[in-house]
C-alpha cells in the first residue's frame, strides 16, 4: 500500500474509532466520512462494508490484548494474570459501544471478517485460565468459551447505562467465582501481614 493511501486509512480508522466510541457501532458511515472529511465512496473503498471496517479497527485491539495475554502467562502469579487479562478485555470492549454484540456474533461465525480475531483472542484467555488451573488457583469446571462469554456479559453490563455503576463490583463477584478458595486466602493473608507490617 501507497504511504499515501496507508496514511489515508489510518486516518478514517481514527476518526471511525472516535465515532464508535461515542455513538456505538451503529453509526452512519455517512457520518464517519463526513467527521474524517472524506467522501462516503473514499470510505467504502478502504472500507466496503461496515465488517470490513470494524473489522480492522478492533484487530490492533485484539492482536494488542492477545499479546498482552502472552506477556502476562510468562509472569506474575497465574490467577493475577488471568483476572488482570480480563479486566483488560472487559475494559476495552466498553471503549466501543455495541462491539460486545458483534464479537458474540463473529465468534459462531466463520465467515465474519472478525471471526478469526475473536477466536485468538479467546484462545489467548482459556490459555491463561487453563495456567491458573493448573497451579490449582481457579476452578476448573470452567473453561476459555466461558470465559469468553463472562467477557462479553460483564462488557454488557459496561454498555447499560442504567447498570454501568454495577460492573466494577459485578467484575469483582466474577473474578470471586473464578479464582479458587485457596488462592483468595492467601491474597487475604498478604494484605493483612502488609496492614500489619
Amino acid at each position: 500500500m501507497r504511504a499515501d493511501a496507508r496514511k489515508n486509512r489510518d486516518h478514517l480508522l481514527a476518526v471511525a474509532g472516535t465515532a464508535i466510541g461515542e455513538e456505538g457501532v451503529e453509526v452512519s458511515l455517512r457520518d464517519i466520512a463526513r467527521r474524517a472529511d472524506v467522501g462516503l465512496a473514499t470510505l467504502l473503498r478502504h472500507f466496503p462494508t461496515r465488517e470490513a471496517l470494524l473489522e480492522a479497527l478492533l484487530r490492533t485491539s485484539f492482536d494488542e490484548l492477545t499479546a498482552q495475554a502472552g506477556a502476562l502467562e510468562a509472569s506474575g502469579p497465574p490467577e493475577d494474570a488471568l483476572l488482570s487479562w480480563l479486566r483488560d478485555c472487559v475494559a476495552w470492549t466498553t471503549e466501543y459501544r455495541g462491539a460486545i454484540v458483534l464479537m458474540a456474533a463473529a465468534i459462531e461465525d466463520a465467515e465474519s471478517a472478525l471471526h478469526a480475531s475473536c477466536v485468538t483472542l479467546r484462545a489467548a484467555g482459556a490459555r491463561l485460565l487453563a495456567r491458573a488451573q493448573a497451579a490449582g488457583r481457579a476452578r476448573t469446571d470452567i473453561d476459555g468459551d466461558d470465559v469468553f462469554a463472562l467477557v462479553m456479559a460483564l462488557a454488557w453490563v459496561g454498555d447499560q447505562r442504567s447498570l454501568a455503576s454495577r460492573a466494577d463490583r459485578l467484575f469483582d463477584v466474577v473474578a470471586g467465582a473464578i479464582v479458587t478458595s485457596a488462592a483468595r486466602g492467601e491474597a487475604k493473608g498478604e494484605r493483612r501481614l502488609g496492614a500489619g507490617g
